[in-house]
């Protein structure tokens, strides 16, 4: 729960795999009176032990984990501790992850290239328990709930695809072969290809080939502002 003494001083977690990036949050934290530092991990497993034995105020995950994708452990930590504040701090910044994040029990989402101005705005307002997402995105979530829809339905049939499923098909839409998606998520090849397999069924493709192919063209679609 977050302290209800008149000075504030919430205590935050980092779980993030890059030392550098921890590190740096760190160096945040420990700039901004209104927080201070509790621990931090470098993967999911370790974060769940960690929160065994001491629950913070505010807990900043990233989505790519090396054992297992973040928004499955956001889901896992929201169930179990479900007055814990929770933000994404990632480097993407695909609208669909952020929907998932917060479907998953996050209260906000904020990409690592952000200033530090905004980190301590979006760590402000997420520890306080309100949400915090960019302006672009709180207007398009708002449009969505005016149109009686709270989530935006991506045509193409993407958001069938599990959290994980999603990272890959991103990756490849980037250009990035089956080695490359293997390395940057830490997971074999072959997981890859199974993960490929998966998509192809459920957007209804022909082979591995053409879901490359579709994860490009709805990549390149996106960018340009026409999905």
């Amino acid at each position: 729960m977050p302290p209800t003494d008149s000075k504030l001083n919430f205590r935050v977690a980092i779980v993030d795999d890059h030392t550098f990036m921890r590190e740096g949050l760190k160096v945040l934290v420990d700039s901004l009176p209104e927080f201070s530092m509790a621990w931090m991990a470098p993967t999911a497993g370790d974060a769940l032990k960690e929160l065994q034995a001491d629950t913070p105020d505010l807990l900043l995950v990233d989505i790519t984990l090396p054992d297992r994708n973040g928004l499955e452990l956001i889901k896992d930590v929201h169930a179990l501790y479900p007055n814990l504040r929770i933000l994404v701090l990632t480097m993407h910044s695909e609208k669909l992850y952020v929907q998932r994040a917060l479907r998953a029990g996050a209260r906000g989402y904020l990409t690592k290239d952000s200033s530090h101005a905004e980190y301590e705005r979006a760590m402000k307002r997420v520890a306080s328990g309100q949400l915090s997402v960019s302006e672009a995105i709180a207007e398009e979530m708002l449009m969505n709930y005016a149109l009686g829809d709270t989530m935006v339905r991506d045509r193409t049939g993407v958001e069938a695809l599990s959290d994980r499923e999603l990272e890959v098909f991103m990756l490849l839409g980037e250009g990035s072969s089956t080695t490359k998606v293997a390395d940057a998520l830490r997971i074999s090849p072959k997981t890859v290809d199974v993960h490929k397999m998966n998509m192809r069924v459920k957007l209804g493709l022909e082979d591995g080939a053409a879901v490359t192919r579709m994860a490009i063209q709805w990549t390149e679609a996106r960018r340009h502002g026409r999905s």
